[in-house]
Formats: C-alpha cells, sequence, structure tokens
C-alpha cells in the first residue's frame, strides 16, 4: 500500500498523519471478530516523495507474481495473482493517474483519499481507480458559487503546475463562463521550488495580477507552491486582495507560520466535510507513547529481519525523531477519514468476495478484480426488480418489491402495484384479494360486549319489574310514577341498540345508529327533565308551585315528553338533510384488509342531534345540583345530578376517542359508551331506589318521600 511520509529535507506531517489513520484502521479490523474473522491484513507504507519515479518504483513490488520476485508478462491477467489485494494512495492526483494506469492493467483496485482530478473519473481508462473524496468539478462548482454569491465576476485564477492545479483550474475555466464569470488573469506557479526559474516566474506572475487590478484570487495548488507565492507577493508589496484557496493548502500551517501573512488580505477556503474518527488522537498518543519504550523498538527490529532483502529500504529516518508535540495540532485539523474510510472499502470488499459471515470467511483467497460477483448480470429473484445504476442498461441492482406491489414477468424493472381491493407481501409475485374487517359477531371482543349488555338489560328489566310491582308506593311515585317505566323501557332500547353496531355494516345502518342513539337517550333524559322542573318549583318557587305543578304531573307530563321526543324528532330530519354517517371502504388503515366504518359527513348535523339531548342533560343538572333537603328526607335532585354529571364525563372521552379512530375499535367505542350510559344512569339513579325497596321497604314512606 502507498502513503507518501516524506518530502525533501523536511518531514511531512500529513503523510505521516494518514499513515497512522492506515494503521489505526487495519488494527481495528485486526481486531474485529465479525469484519474478517480469521482474516489479518498486512500492509506495506511507502514513501513516493511526491516524485512520479519514486512512486512508479514503490509500485512495482506490488505487482509481484505472489510468492515470487517477478512481474508476470501475460496476455490475460484475470488469473494472475499479484502479492498484494489493494492499493490505497497515493495521495497526488498527477502521482494517482500515472499509477491508475499501471493498476489497472493488472486489474488491482487502487483507492485513493486524496486525489480529486476529474480524469480520474474516467472509468474506460482506469477501470479499477476508486477514490473517497470528490472530484474537482464539485470544488470549481462550489467556487463559482461563491463568486455569484458576493457579485465577483472579474477575478484571476492561479493554479499550481501539476496534475491537481492544471486540471482544477481547466475545469473553472469551462465553468466560469456559465456563470458570467471574467478571468482577468489564468497563471501557473512552479512546484519544483529549486528550479532557477521559479523565482522570476513567481515574480512574474504577481506582477500581471498588480497589473490587472484584480481583487480577487482563487489559487488551486498545494501548500509548498502556495507558500512561495505568498512570501513573493508580501516581499513585493502587493497589496490586500480576497484570496480563494481549496483544503490542498487551507489546512496546512505551512501558509500559516508565513511572517506578516495577515497583511495578504483576506482569504476563504473550501474544505471537504468530513467526520471525526472516534478513538483515533487516543490511538496516536499511545503509539507515541510506546515507541519509545526500549520493548517496542527490540520487537520492531525483529520483525522486520526476516524481511526479503530485495525489498525497497524506505524506512523513515525522520519519524525516528519526531514527537507527539509536533503532530498534536495538526491531529485537530487532518482530515483522517477519506484514509479511514478508503481501508473500511477494502475491508467490506474482502468480506463480499471472501463470502464472510459474523463467524467465519469460507473462501480461503480472491482474486484483486473480483467487489463477489459480477453486478451488472446478475438474475434476480422472483419478487425482486432490477433497479438500473448510471446508464448502463446492463448493470442494476435487485430490490424487493415493497409491500402492495408484485412483481410481473412483463416488466423485470419495476413492481406493478397492486389494485385498490388487493394486498401483496414484499417481495411478491402476486396480488391477494383483501377480506372485509368489521366487528364480527364471533370475535371475543364482540363476544365480551354482548355479554355486558345481556348483564345491563337483565338489570334493567329486573329494576322496571321492581318498579312495576311497586308502582302505587311513595317511593316510585316521588320518582316519577308511571314515567319511570318509560324512562326504562327507553334505556332497554339503547341496550338493545349495540347490536346495530356489530356485523357486516350498510349504509341504512350507519344511519340508524345515530337516530336510536339519540331518541332513546331523549325518551329518558325528558323524564328526568319533567322530575328537575318539579323539584325546583317545589323548592325554588313554592308561590307558583301550585299554579304549574299540574303541567308537569299526571297525564299532563306525557305531553312535554311527547314535545321533547317531538322536537329530537325533528333535529334527526335535519340530521339525515344535511348529511348522515355513511359506510366507507378504507383501503389504507389496515395493510391486508378493506375496513368498513361508518363515517360521519356532516359533524355540525351529528352534534345537532346530539347536542339537543346535551342541552336537556344540562337543565336537568342546573335544576337540581343545588337543591337541599331536609334531614331524614330521600334527596331525589341528588341522584339526577351524579346521573348527568355521568352522562357528561362518558360524552367527553367518547367524543376525543370517537374523532381518532378510525378502526373497528370505532364501534367498539360507541358500544362501550351506549353500555356505560345505561349502566351509569342505572347504577346511580334506580339501583339505590331498588335497593330501598328491596331491603328497606320500611324507609319507603310518605314521610320520606
Amino acid at each position: 500500500m502507498e502513503f507518501p511520509v516524506s518530502s525533501h529535507r523536511r518531514l511531512f506531517v500529513d503523510g505521516l498523519i494518514w499513515a497512522l489513520g492506515m494503521k489505526f484502521a487495519i488494527d481495528q479490523i485486526n481486531n474485529s471478530t465479525s469484519l474478517l474473522p480469521g482474516v489479518k491484513l498486512g500492509y506495506d507504507i511507502y514513501d513516493t516523495c511526491f516524485e512520479p519515479l519514486v512512486a512508479l518504483q514503490t509500485s512495482l513490488p506490488f505487482l509481484t507474481r505472489n510468492g515470487t520476485s517477478g512481474i508476470g508478462v501475460l496476455c490475460n491477467y484475470s488469473d494472475y495473482q499479484p502479492r498484494v489485494t489493494a492499493v490505497i494512495g497515493p495521495h497526488k492526483s498527477d502521482l494517482c493517474l500515472l499509477t491508475a494506469k499501471l493498476f489497472s492493467f493488472f486489474l488491482i483496485p487502487q483507492v485513493s483519499y486524496k486525489a480529486s482530478s476529474e480524469k480520474l473519473s474516467n472509468t474506460d481508462l482506469y477501470p479499477s481507480f476508486y477514490r473517497t473524496v470528490p472530484s474537482d468539478k464539485n470544488l470549481v462548482e462550489a467556487v463559482a458559487l461563491l463568486l455569484n454569491k458576493f457579485g465577483w465576476n472579474w477575478i484571476a485564477t492561479i493554479a499550481s503546475d501539476d496534475e491537481y492545479g492544471r486540471g482544477a483550474q481547466e475545469l473553472f475555466l469551462s465553468t466560469a463562463g456559465n456563470h458570467s464569470i471574467c478571468i482577468a488573469f489564468e497563471g501557473l506557479i512552479p512546484t519544483d521550488l529549486t528550479d532557477s526559474k521559479a523565482k522570476n516566474q513567481l515574480e512574474d506572475t504577481i506582477k500581471l495580477i498588480n497589473k490587472t487590478k484584480v481583487n480577487i484570487i482563487v489559487l488551486f495548488a498545494f501548500s509548498q507552491p502556495v507558500q512561495a507565492l505568498l512570501e513573493h507577493s508580501i516581499s513585493m508589496g502587493l497589496s490586500k486582495k480576497v484570496w480563494i484557496g481549496t483544503e490542498a493548502w487551507m489546512l496546512s500551517n505551512i501558509a500559516a507560520s508565513i511572517p506578516n501573512i495577515q497583511s495578504i488580505g483576506t482569504v476563504l477556503g473550501f474544505i471537504m466535510k468530513a467526520g471525526t474518527v472516534p478513538g483515533f488522537q487516543k490511538y496516536v498518543a499511545d503509539l507515541f507513547t510506546s515507541v519509545q519504550q526500549d520493548k517496542f523498538c527490540q520487537e520492531s527490529r525483529e520483525f522486520h529481519h526476516p524481511m526479503n532483502s530485495d525489498m525497497l529500504d524506505t524506512h523513515c529516518r525522520e519519524c525516528d525523531l519526531i514527537s507527539l508535540q509536533d503532530v498534536s495540532s495538526m491531529l485537530s485539523r487532518s482530515l483522517i477519514q477519506p484514509v479511514y474510510v478508503a481501508v473500511y472499502s477494502v475491508a467490506h470488499a474482502l468480506h463480499r468476495a471472501l463470502g464472510c459471515t459474523h463467524r467465519a470467511c469460507p473462501k480461503a483467497s480472491v482474486r484483486s478484480w473480483q467487489e463477489p460477483t459480477s453486478e451488472c448480470f446478475r438474475h434476480c429473484k422472483p419478487g425482486q426488480f432490477r433497479r438500473i445504476k448510471g446508464f448502463h442498461l446492463c448493470c442494476y441492482d435487485c430490490t424487493d418489491c415493497p409491500e402492495n406491489t408484485f412483481w410481473s414477468f412483463k416488466d423485470s424493472s419495476a413492481c406493478t402495484p397492486c389494485p385498490e381491493h388487493q394486498w401483496a407481501p414484499g417481495r411478491s409475485t402476486r396480488c391477494y384479494d383483501r377480506s372485509e374487517r368489521y366487528l364480527f359477531w364471533n370475535e371475543p371482543l364482540a363476544l365480551a360486549l354482548l355479554t355486558l349488555m345481556s348483564i345491563t338489560l337483565s338489570l334493567i328489566c329486573l329494576a322496571a319489574v321492581l318498579f312495576l310491582k311497586n308502582l302505587e308506593t311513595p317511593l316510585v311515585q316521588a320518582s316519577g310514577g308511571e314515567l319511570n317505566l318509560f324512562a326504562l323501557l327507553m334505556l332497554t332500547l339503547l341496550c338493545l341498540s349495540c347490536c346495530l353496531y356489530i356485523g357486516k355494516p350498510t349504509n341504512d345502518l350507519c344511519m340508524i345508529q345515530q337516530i336510536v342513539y339519540a331518541l332513546c337517550l331523549n325518551g329518558c333524559f325528558s323524564t328526568f327533565l319533567i322530575k328537575s322542573l318539579e323539584i325546583t318549583l317545589v323548592t325554588e318557587f313554592p308561590r307558583c308551585a301550585p299554579t304549574f305543578l299540574r303541567w308537569l304531573t299526571q297525564r299532563r307530563a306525557w305531553l312535554l315528553v311527547a314535545l321533547c321526543l317531538l322536537t329530537e324528532c325533528l333535529l334527526c330530519f335535519c340530521y339525515l338533510r344535511l348529511g348522515p354517517d355513511y359506510l366507507v371502504s378504507d383501503y389504507k388503515a389496515l395493510p391486508t384488509e378493506i375496513l368498513l366504518v361508518c363515517n360521519t359527513e356532516s359533524w355540525f348535523a351529528f352534534a345537532l342531534m346530539h347536542g339537543y339531548n346535551g342541552c336537556l342533560a344540562f337543565v336537568c343538572l342546573l335544576c337540581t345540583f343545588m337543591v337541599q333537603t331536609a334531614g331524614k328526607k330521600y334527596n331525589i335532585a341528588r341522584g339526577i345530578t351524579f346521573t348527568i354529571l355521568i352522562y357528561f364525563i362518558i360524552w367527553i372521552f367518547f367524543i376525543a376517542i370517537f374523532v381518532t379512530l378510525k378502526t373497528v375499535l370505532r364501534s367498539v367505542t360507541q358500544i362501550g359508551t351506549i353500555l356505560t350510559t345505561c349502566l351509569g344512569i342505572l347504577g346511580i339513579y334506580y339501583i339505590p331506589k331498588c335497593y330501598i325497596i328491596l331491603l328497606r321497604p320500611d324507609m319507603n314512606t310518605v314521610d320520606y318521600f
């Protein structure tokens, strides 16, 4: 594997940190028990010295046939097994353009963590080259957008005379025209600063910048050429400019350490967005600590002793003198993630190629050119469709058909949606008919509700029998006499209406449900209204009571009951005209079934019909909640008060649940509301009176009532 670690006479700290990042990733992978179980990654690190010749020289050992020191000359390298499985690096575009052709010829994957030249995107020329950073095409687009944002359309562009600089500048010049940006001056600065012409070339560049009078300079170059340019700009007294830099030199501490650097003006820069690598800084710190120990040095010498003598001696002499303090400032700024991802991309490719599971890797070896099967010619399984990749129709991914779609032989490139009345599981080759869903008579929840309804009906009937047998007693007469029997009859019908919510619903059933509920409850509340008005007249208006009581007692009381029911009937008619409940077939609520549910068309009509009963209940509450009774007297008003309060509480919960539910639980909620209402009225108003009739007949007297 290739990594640049030194440059000329000084240590290239970035290269050392990248090398440590690679070692960190490999150590993590080798210590993992799931990624490559039973397989250990080995590596060689070579210094390219930024020189094409050195890069080629260090690359040649990678090409030797595995187990030998010679390179085979073959017509077909498909079965050729080189010494290495993959190459990481180098970091410069011009070096990658050189080595990528060589490695592609031998079908060896090469992953660069820094080379951004757009030329390397040509898969025909470099079929085995990959990278973990964006190409320069993204960079120049970002620069152009920045210039447009500030309205800067008169600029100069300078690039280093290497593949990165020339390539990025060429891309930028073609992009600038599309953004109405005028290039006042374009120049190249030397990368070989030891050349005798380098100084003159840099000075000429600065003079041309002055001559064009531009204030914006876009600079595509690495740190050493940039350092030389900026030093000459300061010494020649170049006025303050806006320098737009790139990651190639923005993160380097070389340019920032130039004396009087603040005099150059403003620097705006672009760097790649990358995440941090957890644990890396601690790893480097621990490594530097261990290097200082004699045990580490001894083990290192023993490890390197048996290595082949014909391998290149690339021992980094400068690395022996470096300390953690020398690299600590760069550790926080240097972008390690692309290196880390590059190593892991190779590891994951090996994981697939070797057929690894979390326990073992079945295959013993793998050819360098093998990412495990040829994705372009896979046969998708039934229930999977071909998702085309890029512009090649033969290249695709096999993707499972999602739910409610199916795979058809007629069109294997897409999944066909199922008709509305059908459904399909994921990765299906056909659709299935949806079953209808509603509250069935034989399901456990319905049976439980029917059992509760039967118990409630039995209690109502028992109460009615008791009141009928004791109709002439003071208790029954004080409670309303025959009106009690009518109220209990209405409760019986209300309780029986629960059956309307079980079984397959229809439009007629949906319409009848609310009407029956409203009318039955109205009949019961109308009797409470009469008794409440009677109590109010006696307690609050005793002088007027003899005049008006005759309208609330005996046969005339039935006129008021009839008037209340007639009013409710008129409101039910309005409900039918404005918009009654209707049957809805919901295909979206349930994944495999059609939900049959009654839906409310007009909430205004719904509120009008049920709101009238609410008004009757509220009047009853106003008439009874403050009534006091003398000691040792039965307080009939208190029974009505608590009955109405229970009704209001039940309806608060009912409305909150009813509005939001769209499943069979909506029917369950309505049944539950009916039964709790019936039990509330029965338990608070009638059961205490039944208790007196049965167990305390001594209290059933005129004096007590």
